[in-house]
Formats: C-alpha cells, structure tokens, sequence
C-alpha cells in the first residue's frame, strides 16, 4: 500500500506486533530533521517567504510540508490522541496529494507571510517531539517502510530547497549566496567513452533497504553493446559548442526544444553571464567564474539532448545508465556532482502498480511527459541515491542541477568524436611542450592538402615509393594467396593500391581504414568503377584504436598494407604498439607490406618538408583552421609560421607551428600564452635504415621476410610475416 519497497517487511505486515526499531532510525530521523534546519540557517526571514517562480516553493513551505508528511501519514493515522498543530496546515502545505484533500494553489506559495518562520518552526519542533516518542516506543513493522519514506522525502525537499533558493538569489541584482561555504564538486576534466557490453540484463533495485517504488519491479531489459563516456560533460566542452553556434543551429535540436529555446532566448546555461571577458555562473556558494573542468550544469533536457547531437554521442538510455554503473567501476561522477538526463521517458517498469491509497499518488501519477535523470547531485544527501534510483523533470526546466553523460553506439565513427578531438587539443595546448596530435590534420580539407603535397617537385617518398611498388609488385604479389583480403590503414586516395590490385587480381576484398571519411568516399568510389569485381568495404575508423575488419571477410587470408612512411609519424614506442595491436587483431598467419622512408641527405629531406610553394605550410597551419571551424578555437592560423627541422638523435624530421608574437588564444574557456618563436610540434616523420627498421618490427612481433631499397632518394619498402 506504500509508494516504496522495503526488503525488510513483506507488504501487507501492518498487523505484525511492534518490534524494536534499530536504534539507527531514531539516529537517522534526528540528522535528517537537523540538516533541513542547517540548510536555511543562514537565511533570513525576507528570504524564506519568496517564491521566483510557479515550479519552485518558499523555503518555509518546505520546511512546514516536509513535518506536514509526517503528521499526516505518520502520528495522525496511528498515535492515538495525537493532537494536531493546526488543522489549517493540511490545506496550507499539502504539495498534490488528492486523497487527503484541497490545497492552497502552487503558484501562490509565496504570497503566505503567515505562519511565520518562527511558527513553522515550532511546527517542526512539535512534530519532532512526537516522531520522537513513536520512535522510542517501538515503530510496528508495517509503518516503518513509511518512516523511511517520509525521511526520503525530506532528503528530496533539501535538494529542493537549495535549487529553489538559487534560483531565488540569481534573480536578484545583489547576487546573494545561498551558503558562501558550499563546497564545490571536484572537477574531473574531459573523459573518456568506455565499452559497455550488451545482452540481458537486469534493471531495478536489488537487495535495497529502502527504494522509491518507481525503481521496481525489477525486470530484464535486452541492450545493444554501447560505449559511455566515464565523466560528464564540462563547462570547457559546453563553451565549444556555444562557440560553434549551438544555441543558434535548429538542426541540432527537437522541434519543441528549439521553439522554447527561441522563445526564452536561450544562448548558456542557466546562470550563467558574460562580463565581456569571462563566463561565471549563480553556485550555492554565490558567484563563480566558470570552470572549464567542472561538470556543466543547469541545463534542460532539449539542451543536453542538441549537445549530444552535436558531440556525435547521444544520450544514454536509463537501462544502459544503470547497467553501465552497475558493470563498470570505473566511472566517475556518478552521483555527487549533477543528476545526468537520459533519453529514457519517465513511465512505469512492467509490472509496476501504485498503491492505492494517498502515498501512492508519490510517484505513479507523475508518469508523464516526463524524462528520466538518473544519479546525484552535489545537492544530493550523501546515501540519497543509488544505482536504481529514479529522478524525472519535464524536458524544458533547467534550475534543477541536471547535467550530461553521454553515450554512443559501438559503430559510431572516431572521426565524427568531436570531443576527443577536442580534449586531445586541449591536452596538447597544455603540455609541454605543447602538442598536436597528427591525425587531426586529415579533415577533407587536411587530405586534399596531403595529395597536393605528393604532387609538389620537393616531396620524393610517394613518387620514388610508387616507382618502387611498380618494380616489384609481382614480387609481393606472390607474397598474396589467393582470394585473400587486402586490408589498407590509412589509405587516404587509396593510389598505391592500384599497384597491388593490377598484379594480383585474385585479391577478392579490400579494405581501406582511414580516420577521413570524405577521402575514403572519394577513394572506394574510383576503385569500385575501375576494379569491378572487387568488393570495397571501407571503414571510417582510426585504425590506431581499430582495425574494424568486417565481419563478413572474417577467415579469409590477410594481407595488411601500410604504405607512405606512415608509420615514421609514430614515436619507435608508438609504432611497435601499432605493429603489436595490428598483429593481435590479423592473426600470426597475416603478411604485412610496409613502406618507410630512409635517412638521407640533410638538404633533401628539408625541402620535401617545406616546399618552395607553401603547400605543406598550408597543411601544416590547415589544423588550426579546423581547431577554429569545429572547435570554437580563436586560434589565427596567419600568426604561426611552418617550420620543419631535422632531430638527428632522433632521426626525425619535425614539423613545428611557430608563434610570430606574443600572443594569447582561447579554446573551450581556456586561454593558452604563447611567446614569439614558441611553438606547438605538429608531426613527426622518422626515417630509417635496414637495420633500425628490422630492430623496430621485431619490437612489433614481425620479421622481415624481403626488403626493396630504391636507389636515392632512397625508400624502403618491406614484406613482414608474424613471429
């Protein structure tokens, strides 16, 4: 009959004798009552009687409903001859319980001056007394469970209590704190998407002393394999997608989303102002610049829901949210910093039925246009939440302190990670030195720039490499069994390729990588027109993470194809891992063509870096541009320099972008100084000989089956088998 289940007490144990009640609930029912109170301690009367808006109440209203619960389900019903406080308070501070009777309109809290505070408090104080004395002489079995319920939802009306007069100061010009003292949640930064594995699983409490009764019946829900992020969303990252236009772009939202987006002129979070310098936002502790590593917060469902799109993610369900915190243990942020919306409509689990009594109005009737947020709050009593624990506001409201996690399907494409895009830029910017990862140049533009390299009089290794692979392609093609796959990584136009395809035209399948998916559209679509009866399966990945070798080729022979001196952008470390991964995942039985360039005379391999034309400074500076467009970056691509200089320790030609001045730029609400002549190293390109070649494939688990060496300027093109 209660709106909760206790696995302590059967339902229908109302008749059972009394029994002993563990002295932890009469400890438990004090430090709840205590900690409402020390909520509003620093309050004064003015501002506990003021409502900002229809969806939040007065602080003294919560104050008075959450002891009205109690007298109204608790001492009234079941402690003889209780003497109520105030009959009028039933009418006053009932919240929506129809069975028990009218209620004083929610919109019009604010305007009850009387009771006073100090009434309402001696409310409490008499109530107390009472609870006290029902605790003490021994709670029947059956009303526990409603004991516990009523401590739940006080816990719930602390959370409120706070959201309502936050939302209550930031209306003010004075920009009072609620608590100067709160302390804030600590900033984890950008994280991680982590695999989750689907199938079965079961959603809904288990084995909990107390749970809500929307969080049961617990019952099998079927998921799909997914990924999760392991952190929320930050402030840093929210900053990019304002800086993209997030707010002003209707195909990123719901149809609903946007027109109130609109209608309210909705361009940040909740709270959050612009001083024409810097962001801050309305805290419990008053306020605070905004932190680029803090979790964002106060945000609607609609917003998290565009951001997702706009990140290439998506929102979790509220099975795949539980089963993710239940199966991973290294998720963080779970309750603590914000309640995390989930694409999951707020409705009944199968089986579930509200009582039928006034407590059972507490959760069933709200199961309507709805979503689910699921985890805590820094508002959140410590123990408040759990794993199965369900919370639900409509798709609009945004005081709440309501943030994101997202998730994505195992499919999606690396390329379209906008985030990890954007912490790994963050992360280079704040290094030192400061670093670019390479992949990131290779956006459509970045790829067309690359093919424009090749072409250019300085660049020797794709026309002396293409030479090579001419020569001796029937010599590696007797390398390839029949009907075997070839499997290209990083295959950009896939131009080499038509070397192997001519002179082994058994190969049945092909199999272009590549994190670029214009280039790989570009390139699949000449060789399906010219290659017929070849198969094309490209895949849209970075093959430093993946291969992703479809599931439909699996068995068949492999032949993997790494050509371009690729593989010198790595670090000798880097590079064995790849070699290491690209072993595991083909098998000992796979082959392995690779291309690497040869160390060489100084002044050749200075000028195929830094060509008379500016190409390759174009590609150089081209990620900057790409930080800016898809980032929000004020990086100026004109106030860095190309610049290619040869490392001999390291046997490396390095690409640097070099500040002209003094400058600072910005990126996700970080600002990044940058002295003239400082710079960010951009790209590696290692060469080799013979011998620093082979020691680095037996560090990857490959032998060198044949070598060809060109004559100069020399390039090295290697058959390897797996040890």
């Amino acid at each position: 009959m209660q709106a909760l289940v206790d696995t302590t007490a059967a339902p229908g144990a109302a008749s059972a004798r009394p029994r002993d009640v563990p002295p932890t609930l009469a400890a438990r029912y004090d430090a709840v009552r205590a900690r409402t109170v020390a909520l509003v301690a620093s309050l004064d009367a003015e501002d506990m009687v003021v409502q900002s808006m229809p969806d939040a109440s007065p602080a003294k209203w919560h104050l008075a409903h959450t002891t009205w619960f109690f007298e109204t389900f608790l001492l009234g019903p079941n402690v003889a001859g209780y003497d109520v406080f105030d009959p009028v308070f039933a009418y006053l501070f009932n919240s929506y319980y129809e069975a028990v009777g009218p209620r004083h309109p929610r919109p019009l809290r604010g305007l009850l001056t009387r009771p006073t505070t100090s009434h309402v408090m001696a409310y409490r104080a008499h109530v107390d007394g009472a609870m006290r004395a029902l605790i003490a002489t021994g709670v029947p079995a059956g009303l526990e469970p409603l004991l516990r319920l009523g401590l739940a939802h006080e816990e719930q009306h602390q959370e409120l209590l706070v959201m309502d007069v936050q939302h209550l100061f930031a209306q003010s010009p004075l920009k009072p704190a609620f608590d100067p003292a709160w302390p804030s949640p600590e900033a984890e930064g950008a994280g991680r998407f982590r695999p989750v594995g689907g199938g079965p699983v079961r959603i809904g409490a288990v084995d909990e002393a107390f749970i809500f009764d929307n969080e049961g019946p617990a019952h099998t829900a079927w998921l799909e394999p997914f990924e999760i992020a392991d952190r929320l969303v930050t402030n840093g990252q929210w900053l990019a997608f304002m800086a993209q236009g997030g707010y002003r772009r209707p195909d990123l939202w719901l149809s609903d989303g946007w027109a109130q987006c609109q209608q309210e002129g909705w361009t940040a979070p909740l709270y959050w102002e612009h001083d024409g310098t810097a962001w801050s936002h309305m805290t419990p502790a008053g306020w605070c610049p905004v932190d680029p590593d803090a979790a964002v917060v106060h945000i609607s469902y609609y917003e998290a829901d565009a951001f997702a799109r706009w990140a290439g993610a998506r929102l979790p369900t509220e099975s795949e949210w539980e089963h993710a915190v239940r199966s991973r243990a290294d998720l963080k942020q779970v309750d603590g910093v914000a309640w995390q919306w989930t694409a999951s409509a707020y409705a009944a689990y199968p089986g579930f039925r509200a009582a039928d009594d006034a407590v059972g109005e507490y959760n069933g009737k709200f199961m309507s246009g709805q979503m689910v947020l699921r985890g805590g709050a820094s508002v959140t009593p410590a123990g408040h939440s759990r794993p199965s624990y369900r919370n639900f506001y409509r798709a609009g409201q945004r005081w709440m302190f309501a943030g994101l996690r997202l998730a994505r399907d195992v499919a999606t494409s690396p390329d379209r990670d906008r985030l990890a895009f954007l912490r790994d830029t963050l992360a280079g910017l704040s290094s030192t030195p400061r670093t670019f990862s390479p992949k990131y140049f290779y956006d459509a533009a970045g790829s067309e720039l690359f093919e424009a390299i090749c072409r250019t009089p300085e660049y020797y290794p794709t026309r002396t490499e293409s030479a090579l692979l001419a020569e001796i392609a029937p010599e590696l093609a007797a390398a390839i069994p029949p009907g075997a796959v070839l499997l290209e990584l990083g295959s950009g136009a896939s131009d080499k390729t038509r070397a192997l395809l001519d002179a082994a035209p058994w190969i049945d399948a092909y199999v272009p990588v590549d994190i670029s998916p214009d280039a790989l559209d570009g390139a699949a679509a000449r060789l399906r027109a010219a290659y017929p009866s070849l198969a094309v399966h490209p895949v849209v990945a970075d093959f430093t993470r993946e291969i992703g070798l479809p599931k439909a080729l699996a068995g068949r022979p492999v032949v993997a194809f790494f050509p371009g001196s690729t593989i010198g952008n790595f670090t000798h470390e880097e590079a064995a891992s790849l070699l290491r991964s690209v072993r595991a995942q083909l098998g000992a039985d796979a082959r392995f063509i690779v291309g690497a360039d040869q160390v060489k005379d100084l002044d050749v391999l200075l000028a195929a870096y830094d060509d008379a034309a500016g190409v390759t400074a174009t590609f150089n500076r081209n990620v900057l541009v790409r930080i800016g467009r898809e980032l929000g970056g004020d990086i100026a691509p004109e106030a860095f320099a190309h610049k290619a200089l040869w490392n001999a320790e390291r046997e490396r030609i390095e690409m640097h972008l070099v500040s002209t001045a003094d400058q600072s730029v910005t990126l996700a609400g970080q600002t990044f100084d940058f002295a003239a002549g400082e710079s960010i190293h951009t790209e590696n390109s290692h060469k080799f000989t013979p011998a620093s070649f082979a020691r680095l494939a037996a560090a990857g688990g490959w032998r060198i089956e044949r070598e060809w060496i060109s004559d100069d300027p020399a390039f090295g093109i290697y058959l390897m088998t797996a040890y």
